[in-house]
């Protein structure tokens, strides 16, 4: 997806890169992001995104446009798959708030993903990445943090790779909303039919890198393919918890300026409570990727 940019500057040599923990999370000064950018620089971010599953960048002033154009350099761009968060003015981009209008209504997603989930994974082909720009946030509280699904992979016993290279779990949104977002207006009829279950491997080959991630999480993976629904669910949890263990995470507090770009296909991660006399106001683009496969190395 192009939107018109015509000449780019060259911040590759600029770049510094600094590693934020040991399995995941890495800090790129020296680049404005509002600026085009050149394909060497496209390059090395992507290529930082790969190796450290989440990548921040601090004190950016961006528009929504100015999101948007520097999203799109990483492939095509897609809104929430409810419509209803997407901004009129540029749907690629999504509102997460719990700000209100004149009519007491929310104007962005509230609460919005506070289980541990990889972005889009209920659809056939889940997000690549995500990058989400904070205009606001709460002073304490609504931290993001990030899990290294590499790391909780390599971390696996040899049994419990080969156990698990042939499951498939079953990713339910609807059975997501209905679950952790009761708060919320319901889905419709036809929101519902946009999203039927779907199903990916639990262990799932990044296409870049050619490493292995888990992909399960408790957020949006309901069970287990072929499995009793119970016990199925129960393998989740467990899955869920050991990929969340403190050394594999990366927490991230939120500064107005802030924009962080994590990679769906090795990580996930989850929102913090925060009080609602405070303002949080977050825009979200997301990245169309490809759907999981597995292939054993």
């Amino acid at each position: 997806m192009t939107f018109g940019k015509t000449t780019c500057r060259n911040f590759e040599n600029d770049l510094k890169i600094t590693k934020l923990t040991e399995h995941i999370g890495a800090n790129i000064e020296g680049v404005d992001l509002s600026d085009p950018l050149d394909e060497a620089t496209v390059l090395a971010i992507k290529e930082a995104l790969e190796q450290n599953g989440v990548v921040v960048f601090r004190n950016q002033a961006l528009s929504p446009v100015a999101h948007r154009d520097f999203s799109a350099n990483f492939g095509p761009l897609v809104g929430h798959v409810l419509n209803r968060f997407n901004m009129e003015e540029c749907p690629e981009v999504t509102i997460l708030s719990n700000a209100v209008n004149d009519k007491g209504e929310k104007i962005g997603a509230d609460r919005a993903g506070m289980i541990w989930h990889s972005d889009m994974s209920f659809v056939k082909r889940p997000s690549l990445g995500s990058l989400l720009y904070c205009v606001e946030c709460p002073p304490v509280g609504a931290d993001t943090q990030f899990a290294s699904m590499f790391a909780a992979y390599d971390a696996l016993s040899t049994e419990g790779k080969v156990r698990l290279a042939s499951l498939k779990g079953v990713h339910d949104y609807p059975w997501h909303y209905r679950t952790y977002l009761s708060h919320r207006t319901p889905l419709t009829t036809e929101e519902e039919a946009k999203t039927p279950p779907v199903l990916h491997p639990v262990i799932r080959t990044h296409p870049s890198t050619e490493r292995q991630a888990l992909y399960v999480g408790e957020g949006l993976t309901r069970t287990i393919d072929g499995m009793d629904e119970e016990e199925g669910r129960k393998l989740v949890v467990e899955l869920s918890n050991f990929a969340t263990q403190p050394q594999f995470v990366y927490s991230h507090k939120w500064q107005p300026g802030d924009l962080v770009f994590w990679d769906n296909r090795s990580t996930m991660h989850r929102a913090t409570e925060f009080d609602d006399k405070y303002l949080r106001l977050m825009r979200r683009t997301t990245i169309l990727g490809d759907e999981p496969f597995y292939h054993p190395n």
